[in-house]
């Protein structure tokens, strides 16, 4: 099995406490993902975020079929960083590492995703065609929606 990585940093005109009451909400998930993805969670216990939760979902990443994504948050360092990894869904494996870092300025976040595609050669493929270029609108798209929201004041 391929396993591929996406890092991302960005920078953020939060403070660390906004930063991270934010991006450790499940509430804002939605908020920033594109509305082509038909991203909605299905599930979700409506607690702050903690080692262990579940969150359902579903996607519809192409051709409008919809998929189910269960995710898990395994590891939560309070104002730090945490890590959700898929439980079921659409990836061979996907491991996707927050890090907030407070500077002088704001927050450094940086995201690391490690995932692989099921399927072979034919998922190979697939990364090489549309999912690495999904995960790069995605990503551009979560960029632009944290300049919107933290980084235009």
């Amino acid at each position: 099995m391929k396993v591929y990585s996406k890092q991302t940093v960005q920078h953020v005109d939060a403070s660390i406490e906004e930063c991270w009451a934010f991006f450790s909400s499940p509430r804002n998930l939605q908020k920033m993902t594109p509305q082509s993805m038909g991203f909605q969670i299905t599930d979700f216990d409506e607690k702050n975020m903690y080692a262990g939760q579940i969150i359902q979902y579903k996607v519809t990443p192409l051709l409008g079929i919809k998929l189910t994504w269960v995710t898990e948050i395994t590891i939560v360092k309070e104002g730090s960083y945490f890590i959700d990894e898929q439980r079921f869904g659409p990836y061979a494996l996907w491991h996707h590492k927050h890090f907030f870092e407070p500077t002088e300025n704001g927050v450094k976040m940086t995201d690391l995703v490690h995932y692989a595609v099921p399927f072979g050669i034919l998922g190979r493929l697939m990364n090489t065609l549309i999912i690495k270029n999904k995960l790069k609108e995605i990503f551009e798209y979560r960029e632009k929606r944290v300049n919107e929201i933290f980084n235009s004041k």
